[in-house]
């Protein structure tokens, strides 16, 4: 039996039914008809309902633990990366006659965890400039789309940014095995 680490393992899907997500969805129907009418709630619901049951999420499993200084340069290292990113992006938009570069890249995670690997994604693609266009679960790759890419030490500044995001993510948020295991990939990695 395969545990929730292992790439490509899918953990069994929960059999009751997800209340968050049902009211979410209730919610976000109302609001694209803009209607809060008992009907509409109810139809809302209705489709929630099937949409649920018919394509059930796979449980997030979070065995780690909350470290605080890790979360606290986690966020705060974000709002640095959002600002700075933010500026080099309007000025590549208001450079006249030069077209923005760009490159795809590949970058190959270090964690095997579903949950590393969509926190990791997410803050990539929240930052300006920098968009996960492909996931790849089995092997805990993204292919980022980046702009500013102008020779190949871009190119690897990008992957290197990529990688010490998923660390930031990891230190904050990982359990000591989880953290352990992350450290022994990461040695293994000439990078």
């Amino acid at each position: 039996m395969s545990s929730p680490e292992t790439p490509g393992a899918v953990p069994k899907r929960r059999r009751r039914l997800q209340w968050p997500i049902l009211v979410w969805l209730t919610v976000v129907w109302a609001l694209l008809w803009g209607d809060f009418s008992v009907a509409n709630i109810a139809a809302g619901l209705v489709v929630a309902l099937v949409v649920v049951v018919v394509f059930p999420l796979p449980p997030i499993v979070f065995g780690g633990k909350v470290r605080p200084v890790g979360l606290l340069r986690l966020i705060g290292r974000f709002v640095v990366d959002l600002i700075v990113a933010s500026g080099q992006v309007a000025r590549q938009a208001l450079s006249i006659g030069r077209p923005p570069m760009s490159a795809v890249i590949q970058v190959d995670l270090r964690s095997r965890s579903d949950l590393y690997l969509t926190l990791t994604a997410e803050l990539l693609s929240l930052v300006p400039g920098s968009l996960v266009v492909e996931v790849r679960r089995s092997t805990s790759t993204l292919f980022l789309h980046v702009l500013g890419v102008h020779d190949e030490a871009d190119v690897e500044r990008a992957r290197r940014d990529a990688l010490v995001q998923e660390e930031r993510v990891v230190r904050a948020l990982a359990s000591d095995e989880e953290l352990a295991a992350y450290r022994r990939a990461r040695e293994g990695d000439p990078r």
